[in-house]
């Protein structure tokens, strides 16, 4: 088990599942930005038909579930693995686009629509999306976009802009602090590490007592005064058990609950056990808890690097949402300035000698590899002893020879229609990627930058001494 210790950076969550409402305001923001794409928003819609099952008349939630009032605030589902990190960098960007907005460092929400503003739906002037990424590399400024407080530009190489007094401006840099980190699904480590929240059970880096749960104690009941005997969780005690007995319900739930029901963990988190199952980024095998980093546990990294449309000037090459495209990353270390060219080059003719040939895959559209970029021994016969992630050969092997390959991912928690056992924050299970289930949603974590403690709430601790501010004489 991985919660034992602290073994990576601290991160921060969503203290909730990402609910309906969540879900909908998304499809939206695609509905009224790319209007004329429905290929874009059919495929960010949930899969509602996850809640049929030959024997059962579950038509209904079919129909409402995702849509009704009714269920505004319960978890979505019927979401894949892909379709929960597509939210994730959606999410992202629409943060840190309203922090902008916000400040005064884009154009402010109330001058969208005016002359000389961007248009609906944070339309830029350039008639594409804000994205993090392309603005913080300079590419999104100019008339239509800069606000009315941006950043000064202290550089001596700066010319007068549209700043206060004609004062040299410059669009907001990492270097500054205001845009927030990437949103993103937790590792299997971060994901249980919160889920246990021993934190409440910790004094001076002594743990008083273990976790069977998310709370306290033996059993699935409550021990408090005012709510003791009451199920602590969405579950199900056992088959055709899904609510309890008419007219003293038990979980007071027979699907899936509001997300802020029952009461939160130590850290604050919502339905961290039972409700849905929740999407993490590992991909799953079964030694995963066998052969790890001891730091900052992962499996399943795919590297990528941000493919260049003009090296000479450092421009990322955008696709049509106004992303930038992303390649498999060609060495584990930083390309000389010259490799980098010759790679850029050899590309470009390429696509020049052939427009329809594939290029790099990017992880949004999922095109295969150009030639030059194929494993070593594709092509080759099948060897049917390189399984799952030695098999070069044959990707499709899941549900033929083997459960386990590169796109099974690992969900965990439990759900509204699980037994108790699957509570346990250690358990896990997987399910391919491309597939949904109206028993697994989602939430979102970020990585949290800078020291690992915040408050030390009275503790005993070493003060860090901020350095004095320089002054010129």
């Amino acid at each position: 088990m991985y919660a034992a210790g602290l073994p990576y950076p601290l991160f921060t969550w969503t203290r909730t599942e990402v609910s309906n409402q969540d879900w909908l305001d998304y499809l939206h923001w695609i509905n009224i930005t790319f209007p004329q794409d429905r290929e874009l928003y059919y495929n960010a819609v949930p899969d509602t038909l996850v809640w049929r099952h030959p024997l059962s008349y579950n038509e209904p939630y079919v129909d409402n579930y995702l849509r009704h009032p009714a269920f505004q605030d319960y978890p979505v589902v019927g979401v894949t693995w892909d379709q929960a990190q597509d939210y994730c960098s959606w999410r992202t960007d629409r943060t840190n686009e309203n922090i902008l907005r916000e400040t005064g460092k884009m154009v402010a929400w109330k001058d969208m629509g005016k002359k000389g503003g961007g248009g609906d739906a944070g339309i830029a002037a350039n008639g594409q999306p804000f994205n993090t990424d392309i603005y913080l590399n300079g590419q999104m400024t100019g008339a239509g976009i800069d606000g009315k407080k941006m950043m000064p530009n202290l550089s001596p190489n700066a010319q007068a802009g549209t700043g206060k007094g004609g004062k040299a401006v410059r669009p907001v840099r990492m270097e500054d602090g205001i845009l927030k980190q990437a949103y993103r699904l937790p590792s299997e480590a971060e994901w249980e590490y919160a889920a246990l929240a021993l934190a409440g059970n910790t004094q001076f880096e002594n743990i008083d007592d273990g976790k069977i749960y998310t709370w306290n104690g033996m059993g699935v009941r409550s021990a408090k005064k005012k709510t003791r005997g009451l199920i602590m969780a969405n579950f199900k005690r056992g088959n055709g058990d899904n609510a309890g007995v008419g007219g003293y319900l038990n979980d007071k739930a027979d699907i899936t609950a509001p997300v802020r029901s029952y009461a939160p963990n130590d850290f604050g988190l919502y339905n961290m056990a039972g409700n849905v199952n929740e999407w993490v980024a590992d991909t799953y095998r079964q030694t995963s808890f066998e052969e790890f980093e001891d730091f900052n546990p992962f499996r399943g990294n795919e590297f990528s690097n941000k493919r260049l449309a003009d090296p000479s000037k450092g421009l990322y090459a955008k696709d049509k949402y106004g992303k930038p495209i992303k390649d498999p990353a060609h060495a584990n270390k930083k390309l000389k300035y010259s490799e980098l060219l010759a790679l850029q080059q050899q590309n470009t003719v390429a696509q020049s000698a052939n427009p329809n040939a594939p290029v790099a895959t990017t992880p949004q559209t999922g095109s295969l590899p150009a030639d030059s970029l194929l494993p070593k021994n594709s092509g080759k016969a099948y060897n049917p002893d390189a399984r799952g992630e030695k098999d070069e050969v044959n990707k499709a092997l899941y549900g033929a020879t083997t459960l386990v390959n590169d796109h099974s991912k690992v969900y965990k928690g439990g759900s509204w229609n699980d037994m108790a056992f699957w509570l346990n924050p250690a358990t896990r299970r997987f399910m391919d990627q491309d597939e949904a289930s109206a028993e697994v949603g989602f939430r979102c974590a970020m990585t949290l930058v800078g020291a690992p403690e915040i408050n030390p709430n009275g503790k005993p601790h070493y003060p860090v001494k901020k350095a004095k501010p320089f002054k010129t004489r």
